[in-house]
């Protein structure tokens, strides 16, 4: 199959593809694992959480990371493609793998900020939604040499 025929393949597709719906619903669930507590802590009667996004600039770059890939299934959707000598699998795979690195570097590296804190249930979620881009992209390709 030449690279133009996979390319209008997979855009007459759309979110048929297995690779294209997890990559949607992990990226969405990167960009909305933001906002989620990464860290709790409790006090005298009082629980705090800090968000994803006030843990610092790596907060705000994993959420940059769940709309890109967003971004990127909906633009293929609506028929906008990359160049073909960029597969979209490849930047799915690229973008996982930084917000991977992102969100371990969190959860090994508590910001001295947020001392009194423990680990909290979001920034895991992070962690599944950025393991389940690499996934996707991993299908995408797989797809794509189809």
């Amino acid at each position: 199959m030449s690279t133009d025929r996979i390319r209008r393949h997979a855009v007459d597709e759309g979110l048929s593809t297995l690779g294209d719906r997890i990559g949607f619903v992990a990226g969405l669930v990167l960009a909305v694992s933001a906002f989620t507590g990464w860290y709790t802590g409790t006090g005298e009667g009082v629980t705090v959480s800090v968000l994803g996004w006030h843990s610092g600039t790596l907060g705000k770059l994993v959420f940059v990371c769940g709309v890109v890939v967003v971004a990127l299934v909906v633009l293929r959707e609506f028929g906008i493609a990359l160049p073909a000598t960029v597969p979209e699998s490849l930047v799915s795979i690229t973008v996982g793998v930084l917000a991977t690195i992102f969100v371990l570097v969190r959860l090994i590296s508590i910001p001295d900020d947020f001392f009194f804190a423990g680990r909290g249930v979001g920034i895991w979620i992070s962690l599944a939604g950025a393991i389940g881009v690499i996934a996707a992209g991993l299908l995408q390709a797989s797809d794509e040499m189809s």
